[in-house]
């Protein structure tokens, strides 16, 4: 037979047309999978199964249709069928018209995926004004990356409600692995916590998040039996990229937590250096115990406060007790300890020497871990003074885990603003607000590095910005209170210093601030009043010293307030003293030359004024 016969027979028996047929239909076919598989969970085999027998379909279905045809008396081998008596003329108008019915189907069902209208609703966050979504994504101009992704809670499936530490821990262990990847953009978890675990509206939270892909997942615990569900959602087409099922044991753990990260990478095609695919792949610990306590630990850690930071340091404790070459373990003891002094849990000199001590036994046994790196960053700067030092720390624990908004935080906040870098350090705070954009203290101290840079405008559009996510953050309403002191709105000023004195649960700061600022306008009496229940409180408990010679240099007692700031030095309280040179409430003690030789301990002229021209080159 001719080759022009054979083709001419290839059309008389509707061997072209049953294969634009069969591929119309199974590219409906697979679209229809990807939607429904991941809604009833079906393991990500099952999507193979489908594409594999779709393919090998299709050489079935075209021999089919040369050899056989298809006739009112039944199914018949086309060599028994006289040419007159053929109706494969008419059969083949009946797959032209099917054809066009499933492309019309399959057209209806692309243009309901990428035009669906989402809910502007953000599920589960954080109270806010109705404005500020609008406001926060304003903040963010930068155009979202493919390679982004953010891990949204997963759902604790287990029948104990208390292994929601265990849902949340995983969930955690998964977003610090991507992390750890240079070429993907992850956001922290102190942003996703606000959603649910599967929301409808991942689209607008995606938006709110900076990013292009979602991961969700559940997690089912019984005794030492595992299940991991997730699966990866491009949130700006809805479309399924991947999602797989692992029923594993707690000594597997970490082994499912690798493979995850590392499908994650893959398919969103970022590129692995040997050190990221290495920690990626990382073991912390072979002691199931131990990474159980660990994770109850940070569980604790993340809610900030007292007596949670306590409770994490004893669950750390204890996971080291099982396993003494915990690292991790180690570093949250570190982290724990450094938080206290911050939340009224202890003074610096009781508590950041424990944290030395930790974080530095965590370096180790492992000098790649970014936590200790962090901790020990906060260490040199907030108790030594060493802010050379700090930088260095936080530096390489960003090398580490480029994603680490704590870092970039930590950088800015308490080392770079400090020796002058004012515009390096607002930089830094802008990239830890990309990392982890619903951060309420990242987003305050944004605030706090505009002012510091002279910005006082921004910087109240930015604090106002903080306020209306979450009106109890008092963090921010006293930070915006300074703002409008230094514009010198004091009204506004002590609106906001009263407000966050109410929510602060006994805070001194803003209560010192609102001191300073009746002692300036003459409103003497209430500012001793405000200093003297300082005193009474002080001789009570651990408060800053500079809480008290803030109120001081408002009411122009210099010499007392330098005595108190003295003292704060020798209490190693770098988190107040640290900004000694460019802090605007201690602006009219410079030139007084105790305050000078004080300011020369903390942040030496020479490393100040160098920090400046580098930023003047």
């Amino acid at each position: 037979m001719s080759s022009r016969n054979i083709f001419e027979e290839l059309k008389r028996r509707n061997v072209y047309k049953v294969a634009v047929a069969y591929v119309v239909v199974s590219w409906l076919l697979i679209q229809a999978a990807s939607i429904m598989l991941p809604a009833f969970e079906a393991p990500a085999w099952v999507m193979k199964v489908v594409i594999s027998a779709l393919l090998i379909g299709f050489p079935i279905a075209l021999g089919f249709s040369w050899a056989f045809e298809i006739t009112p008396e039944g199914i018949k081998r086309e060599s028994e069928i006289a040419p007159d008596k053929s109706i494969a003329r008419h059969t083949g108008r009946k797959i032209v018209g099917l054809t066009i019915v499933v492309t019309l189907v399959a057209a209806a069902l692309f243009a309901f995926q990428m035009l669906r209208p989402k809910s502007s609703k953000m599920e589960g966050a954080a109270p806010a004004t109705p404005s500020s979504e609008n406001n926060l994504t304003a903040t963010q101009p930068v155009p979202v990356p493919d390679k982004s992704i953010a891990v949204l809670p997963f759902d604790n499936l287990s029948d104990d409600k208390a292994n929601a530490y265990f849902a949340e821990g995983i969930q955690d262990e998964i977003l610090t692995r991507l992390a750890k990847v240079a070429d993907l953009k992850v956001i922290s978890r102190t942003s996703t916590q606000h959603f649910k675990s599967a929301p409808e509206n991942l689209r607008e939270i995606a938006k709110q998040l900076g990013v292009m892909n979602v991961l969700e997942g559940s997690v089912q615990k019984s005794n030492d039996q595992v299940r991991v569900n997730v699966q990866l959602i491009n949130a700006l087409t809805d479309a399924h990229l991947w999602a797989d099922m692992y029923d594993r044991k707690l000594t597997d753990l970490f082994t499912v937590e690798s493979d995850i990260a590392k499908t994650i990478a893959d398919t969103l095609q970022a590129k692995l250096s040997g050190s990221e695919k290495r920690a990626i792949a990382a073991h912390p610990t072979e002691n199931t115990e131990a990474y159980q306590l660990y994770l109850q630990g940070r569980f604790f850690w993340n809610k900030r406060t007292a007596s949670d930071l306590h409770k994490a340091i004893d669950y750390f404790n204890q996971a080291i007790v099982k396993d003494p070459n915990y690292a991790l373990a180690y570093a949250g003891l570190a982290q724990s300890w450094l938080l206290l002094p911050a939340y009224g849990g202890g003074s610096p000199s009781d508590c950041f020497p424990q944290a030395e001590k930790a974080a530095k036994k965590a370096l180790e046994l492992d000098e790649s871990c970014v936590d200790a790196h962090a901790a020990l960053g906060d260490i040199k700067a907030a108790y030594y003074f060493d802010f050379p030092g700090g930088i260095v720390e936080f530096e390489r624990a960003i090398q580490l885990d480029p994603n680490s908004a704590t870092a970039h935080h930590w950088l800015a906040n308490q080392a770079l603003s400090n020796v002058g870098q004012k515009q390096r350090a607002l930089a830094e705070m802008k990239r830890a607000l990309e990392l982890d954009p619903l951060s309420l203290v990242i987003n305050t101290n944004v605030g706090v590095a505009y002012y510091m840079a002279g910005e006082i405008d921004e910087s109240i559009r930015q604090l106002r910005r903080t306020v209306e996510m979450d009106g109890n953050f008092y963090f921010a309403r006293w930070n915006l209170g300074l703002a409008f002191e230094l514009k010198g709105d004091n009204a506004a000023a002590i609106e906001q210093y009263k407000k966050a004195a109410e929510l602060g649960g006994g805070d001194p700061a803003p209560i010192a601030y609102l001191g300073g600022l009746y002692g300036q306008m003459g409103r003497k009496a209430e500012a001793h009043k405000i200093l003297e229940d300082l005193r009474r409180t002080r001789s009570e408990k651990y408060i800053s010293a500079y809480s008290l010679a803030c109120v001081l240099v408002g009411l122009g007692q210099k010499e007392e307030a330098i005595d108190w700031l003295e003292r704060g030095y020798h209490e190693h309280d770098g988190f107040s003293l640290g900004s000694i040179r460019v802090d605007p409430v201690l602006v009219p003690l410079h030139g007084n030359p105790r305050f000078e030789a004080l300011a020369e301990k903390v942040v030496p002229l020479s490393a100040f004024a160098s920090a400046e021209a580098a930023i003047k080159k």
